[in-house]
């Protein structure tokens, strides 16, 4: 059987896709960046950057399937190039070298902050969507990426398409935005919330669906991998039921995240450190990121857990992590 490579096993979603794939048998082949390496799991290492056109080459020749999980998740970056130079032309030269080397599938990680929200009811991936409704350049890099994907499936790469939700759960190393959610509980440092709305997955189902949407997707499609809608206060209220403490009660008006945002980007634009909140991630937060993964169920028999699940996992992984520390 031909390796599977996979780009950002030593990442939070990544880490997992590559665990469902050696639970499945398959010898996984992990792209990583100099000084990085892949925790617990047994993988062979190929060491590149998705700037690196001849490092991909390397990475996939041999390779059976590609699972292109990598990207720069960021929500704010000094110099915003640096988000589209991996996310945007990282992908193609990825899907170049997987074409090059007669690999015979890929499963792309989009996001779905690539799918259309409607303003009322649920985003699925018929929603009309386009490059003017995508807030930062974050979003705006992946939207354009799935662009190339889909170049890519329509030129005759057998390519499927992956938008998961909002990841939470274990092995979130970094840890993500969406994980800085529930550090940021345990810590203490959540006095209050605002009106947003997300769609959360445990990882590992995120996970598990990437491999079914690589065993039963159709080239060119798309497939949401989320679970449960949530508001905000609803996360943290049953963040507050796992660890047995009292949840933020004071709702921040929009206005005032703003003027945070707004001053703590300015003042990393100056020093070079990331903000606390960004100006990027309180815009987004304007809109609940509601979607329905049952195109998902529908096709490739995707069934994820509860979001509670999802975060049992998480405070359970960083509560770990801060007790080894």
């Amino acid at each position: 059987m031909k390796p599977v490579l996979v780009t950002g096993a030593s990442g939070f979603l990544g880490w997992h896709v590559a665990r469902v794939a050696i639970e499945r048998g398959c010898a996984v082949r992990a792209l990583v960046r100099p000084g990085s390496r892949v925790e617990e799991l047994p993988v062979e290492t190929v060491t590149g950057d998705l700037r690196d056109p001849a490092s991909l080459q390397r990475a996939a020749a041999g390779c059976g399937i590609v699972f292109h999980v990598a990207g720069d998740y960021r929500l704010w970056a000094r110099n915003p190039r640096e988000l589209y130079d991996s996310n945007v032309e990282g992908t193609r030269n990825l899907l170049e070298a997987a074409r090059a080397a007669g690999v015979e599938r890929v499963v792309y990680t989009s996001t779905v902050g690539a799918i259309g929200i409607p303003p009322e009811g649920l985003g699925d991936e018929t929603t009309p969507v386009s490059l003017t409704d995508m807030t930062g350049d974050y979003k705006r890099s992946k939207f354009l990426a799935e662009q190339v994907a889909l170049e890519f499936a329509r030129s005759g790469l057998d390519i499927v398409i992956a938008n998961p939700t909002a990841p939470m759960g274990d092995h979130d190393f970094k840890p993500t935005p969406t994980g800085q959610i529930v550090l940021d509980f345990l810590n203490g440092a959540l006095p209050a919330y605002i009106d947003t709305g997300l769609n959360v997955v445990d990882a590992r189902d995120a996970a598990e669906g990437h491999w079914l949407a690589c065993q039963r997707g159709r080239s060119g499609e798309r497939y949401i991998l989320g679970s449960e809608n949530l508001t905000l206060a609803e996360i943290l209220r049953q963040l507050a039921a796992i660890t047995k403490r009292s949840p933020p009660r004071v709702r921040l008006p929009y206005f005032l995240a703003w003027c945070a945002g707004a001053s703590g980007t300015a003042w990393a634009s100056l020093s070079g450190s990331p903000p606390r909140v960004s100006l990027e991630a309180v815009r987004l937060a304007k809109k609940k990121m509601w979607v329905t993964h049952a195109k998902a169920t529908r096709e490739l028999g995707y069934q994820p857990g509860p979001a509670a699940q999802a975060l049992a996992h998480a405070v359970e992984w960083f509560t770990g992590r801060r007790g080894q520390s």
